[in-house]
Order: C-alpha cells, then structure tokens, then sequence
C-alpha cells in the first residue's frame, strides 16, 4: 500500500473544519497530521467535538507557517476571509499544496475581491494570487489537476454555477436575463453566535438579505463571464431557510431559441455533465430537494421549460457545508493527486 499523504487543516474547529476532519479521517489515501486554529489553540479536537473523539486524537496548535510546512504537504485553510492570503505563500514557498475555502484565491481581479470583501487592500501576493485556479471540478478539472494552489468555490455559487453552465457555455441563453433566486441554511452563516442564526429568529420564518448586494455576486459573474466568453451580469438574491443544512438555487433565463423543449435541454444538460460524477441530472418532472444531497458532494439538478414565457427554470440542490464547502475540496484533492474524483468521499445522504 502507498503511503498516505499528510495533510493539514487550518481552521478545523468551525463548520467547514470539522466537515473536513470527519471526511479526511476516513479517506483512504489521506492522514491528518495537523489542526491548526488560533482560539481553539490548546484544545483537544475531541474535546470541541466530542462525537470525534474516539477517532481524532489530535491537539489543535497555531503554528507559524515555516513550522506548520514541516508536518504536512496539502494544507486546507477553512479560516474567515482576509486570513488565507497571509498563510499561503509561505505554505507554497515550502513546497506545500495549498485549497483555500475562504473568498481570498476565488478572484482574478484583486480589486473587485477587495471591493466586495474590504480585504487585503495592501496585498502583497498578487503573483500567487494570479497561479491560483478556481475549484470547481466539472468546470475547471484539468487546471486544478495541474495546480499548486485552489480557491475553493463559495456555496451559494457552487450551486448556481452548476445550474447556469450548460445555459452559458453553449450559448441557450439570454445572457442578461440570468436570475438566481437561491436559498440556504443556517449552517452557511458559520459557528459563531450571530443574532439572526439563533433558533428564536431563524425558526418559522424566510427572509432575503444581501439583496443587489451579496459578495457572491461577483464570483458567479466572474465564472459566467469565463464560459460565455464576454462580461456578464446576473440577479442574485439569497435567502436564509429555518434548516440547518443544503441550498436550493432556483435559475431563471430566456432561451434564446423559443422552439427548444425541455427534453432538449435535458440531453444537452446530460452531454454537458456526462463526465461529472457528482452532478445528477434528474428525469423529466423530477425535480430536486435540498435533503437528497444532504451529507454527500452530490448536486442534483432539475429543470423546466416554460412555452409561455420561453424561459427555462433550473433547480440545483447541494448540501451547502458539502459539496458547497469541504467535499468539493477534497474532490479537488483527488484530481490534485491524480486519485479517482469519488475517493472517500459520501455517495449516499442520510435520510430522512
């Protein structure tokens, strides 16, 4: 048996972290060797979660970036944006593969990430941030297969991107009438307290937020704008959902043939994803629910056509701390290794 490869995971006690811990502990080709964070410092991992325990025996420690290079060779950082861009180009200079999950190596264009996040404005690593590749496999596969350093996608653009390729990439829709109208759980605003999280508020209601306004925004342009071949400008509006888990995107267009028939579209969706392991095209009138993919990297995606208005509704659901978050990094990994891309990774949710 080869040996396993060491990896590491800054960050590991919130939401994406501890996601990540339980998927690599039981990754075959994988050992955790260190779990880094600066407020858990100290900390046994069982003792933050304890349902862990039994298999994680590590110590979280805050090692400098030097230190840190010494005792793995791939590096997750799950950390708050404005933190990864500080730890990767030592980690890189020492020869480490580095996946980010934060915002920091998803933009192209330093200035539009620093104008949406109010980060980095005195970024020093504008060269590394140029190598980085965007982790969206069933886009970008063979760049990340090639890489030193990802950005790992958002979630609410995972799920939108996954719906809105085909459309884009092959030229159906009416590129200014793309309309995201998506939804979320609780578990997308992180760990730490936040008023509008707690189960009094967040329980029995739906509200909008970040509404003309959401940081995502730019992200899923910047892909959309990549497949087309020229600027685009979608509509994203996101919504908090009173469930802990998963994200339903809804995806609007104008096709810009009227004469096309949802099991057009269906064909030209499955073509499109027949080499996506993760993304399950749904028959005709099945359309998708946020439960289906919960605990698992899969996508599910759905889709109908209106003869009224001649528009096409895509419906994509993921879990969001899944294939949204820290199962889509290791899926990265696995291309990055060369490992086949379902290595270890959950085809099965738990239901119900």
């Amino acid at each position: 048996m080869a040996e396993r490869v060491a990896v590491g995971i800054v960050g590991a006690s919130g939401y994406g972290g501890v996601q990540l811990v339980r998927l690599l502990s039981e990754h075959p080709n994988v050992e955790i060797t260190y779990l880094g964070g600066s407020s858990s410092k100290g900390q046994k991992f069982g003792e933050i979660y304890p349902h862990l325990a039994h298999r994680v025996p590590l110590v979280v420690e805050d090692l400098p970036p030097a230190e840190m290079a010494t005792r793995a060779r791939v590096f997750f950082l799950s950390l708050p944006n404005g933190l990864a861009y500080q730890l990767a180009p030592p980690l890189l200079a020492a020869g480490c593969k580095v996946l980010d999950l934060s915002a920091d190596y998803r933009f192209r264009d330093l200035p539009t990430y620093r104008d949406w996040y109010h980060e980095g404005r005195d970024r020093p690593d504008s060269p590394i941030d140029a190598q980085a590749v965007y982790g969206l496999p069933e886009l970008y596969r063979d760049r990340i297969a090639e890489a030193n350093l990802i950005g790992c996608p958002g979630c609410y653009p995972t799920a939108s991107l996954l719906g809105l390729a085909p459309l884009v990439k092959q030229g159906l829709a009416v590129l200014d009438t793309l309309t995201i109208d998506a939804k979320s759980g609780t578990s997308g605003g992180g760990r730490q307290a936040k008023t509008n999280l707690l189960l009094a508020e967040a329980e029995g209601s739906v509200g909008a937020y970040g509404v003309a306004s959401h940081r995502h925004t730019p992200e899923i342009e910047q892909i959309c704008s990549d497949l087309a071949g020229q600027e685009v400008i979608v509509q994203f509006t996101p919504h908090l959902m009173p469930m802990v888990r998963g994200i339903l995107a809804t995806v609007y267009a104008k096709l810009r043939d009227p004469g096309l028939v949802q099991d057009d579209l269906l064909t030209i969706y499955r073509s499109f994803y027949r080499n996506a392991p993760w993304v399950n095209v749904l028959p005709s009138g099945v359309l998708p629910q946020t439960k289906w993919a919960w605990g698992t990297n899969l996508c599910y995606l759905g889709l109908a056509v209106d003869p009224r208005t001649h528009r096409v509704i895509v419906l994509s659901a993921i879990d969001n701390l899944m294939k949204g978050q820290a199962s889509q990094a290791v899926q990265c990994l696995n291309i990055l290794m060369g490992w086949e891309e379902t290595l270890g990774l959950p085809q099965l949710s738990f239901y119900p």
